[in-house]
């Protein structure tokens, strides 16, 4: 049964929410306003949401259309989840400044494996009729020339050049393929193929989402809306989040990780957090910028490992910044000492934990003081370890808040 009547419903729709369209605030008609269509309509709506599976892991900047894709399950609708097993080996072209690689066939099905897996905790798997999940593959591979010519019929190079990001390589001459044509349209086909009623998607995609609509007006079917999220700022809150720039929050990642990243979110970007990665009334948040941090990072937390963790990971992390490390803490992530070639020397077994970057990273934190072994300050940048009995069982520090316990 759809529950759109309840007022609170219908905010969580629209909470963050950058543009829907087409929209037209004054619309008597239901194809003209999709909040007034969403309140009258009688059956659930199809709502898609495309992944592209081109990488192993979802962070927090993938999770706000997921996000909103749960909220509407929850009103009663049926969230589309298209795994782009096809697409990814084409690529995604928006934003991008250069041409994709493109993935083999068991790339793809590893990262689609991955990328189920981390989303569990957001969208419901378990209530019957709420979420179908569709490989894109199913229609798009059985596309003869026929049909693909059609489909290029729909659009000309200019519309295509008018793409963001596409117009900016071909005037500075880089190279646009044909084949990145062919990614808009054949995300695009995806809409007719499950005859969505909504497309969520980034800010960044619209331009896909409405490609989407037009197909499905040439196929004789009625156009989907568009419903676009903003871009959640990275950790640093100046650039996006991304993995590239190393300013991202996994989902997958451990929660003293986790938690550690989100209670030193800026100020100027905090409440964008709180309004699209948490359910909390906006108006009741401290107001205290530390009270704030910590509540946002135990908010999160929750969602993805539980209240017990989370409760637990925060103590454990105040305590650690009062006293130090505790030994005893079953939330410091391990390290396998395993693959190592002894001897070697500490900055380099540190470069290749997840606390460090890199080997010239790890020099740098030695050299400046910021390393610790088992709460002993290393100082000397050059130390070799000669056996694994040196480090067994031993946690590592850098900086405030990162640690690693190494084991066999």
């Amino acid at each position: 049964m759809l529950n759109l009547a309840r007022p609170d419903v219908l905010s969580r729709l629209q909470r963050g929410v950058s543009e829907v369209f087409p929209h037209n605030p004054d619309a008597k008609k239901s194809d003209e306003n999709l909040w007034q269509w969403v309140q009258e309509i009688n059956r659930p709506l199809r709502v898609k949401l495309g992944i592209d599976p081109t990488g192993a892991e979802v962070h927090l900047g993938h999770s706000i259309v997921l996000r909103k894709l749960r909220a509407f399950q929850d009103a009663g609708h049926t969230a589309v989840l298209i795994m782009g097993n096809f697409t990814a080996q084409i690529g995604d072209p928006t934003g991008k400044s250069e041409v994709r690689p493109q993935l083999s066939a068991e790339q793809v099905a590893a990262n689609v494996a991955s990328y189920l897996d981390q989303v569990r905790p957001i969208l419901d798997f378990a209530t019957p009729g709420r979420l179908e999940i569709c490989y894109n593959a199913t229609w798009l591979e059985s596309l003869n020339l026929s049909k693909i010519g059609q489909l290029l019929a729909t659009m000309t190079v200019g519309q295509m050049l008018a793409k963001e990001g596409f117009a900016e390589r071909y005037h500075q001459g880089q190279p646009v393929y044909l084949h990145e044509f062919l990614y808009p349209l054949m995300q695009g086909y995806d809409s007719v193929a499950i005859q969505s009623d909504l497309e969520l998607g980034g800010t960044d995609q619209k331009f896909n989402i409405a490609v989407g609509r037009d197909l499905q007006r040439h196929f004789q079917l009625p156009p989907q809306f568009g419903l676009l999220m903003p871009i959640l700022p990275g950790t640093d809150g100046v650039q996006k989040m991304s993995k590239s720039l190393g300013n991202y929050v996994g989902l997958g990642e451990d929660a003293i990780s986790m938690y550690s990243k989100l209670e030193k979110v800026p100020d100027a970007v905090i409440d964008q957090y709180f309004e699209l990665l948490t359910n909390l009334p906006l108006e009741q948040l401290p107001a205290d910028p530390r009270q704030k941090q910590k509540l946002l990072a135990k908010e999160v937390v929750t969602q993805y490992h539980g209240e017990e963790i989370a409760h637990q990971t925060q103590a454990e992390l105040e305590a650690i910044v009062l006293s130090g490390v505790s030994q005893n803490s079953e939330l410091i992530p391990e390290f396998s000492l395993g693959a190592i070639s002894l001897p070697v020397k500490f900055f380099y077994i540190l470069g290749l934990t997840p606390i460090c970057t890199n080997s010239s990273e790890a020099r740098r934190q030695i050299q400046g003081g910021g390393v610790r072994l088992d709460g002993e300050k290393i100082t000397n940048v050059d130390w070799q370890i000669q056996a694994i009995e040196d480090l067994l069982g031993k946690v590592v520090q850098v900086g405030k808040k990162k640690f690693i316990r190494f084991t066999p």
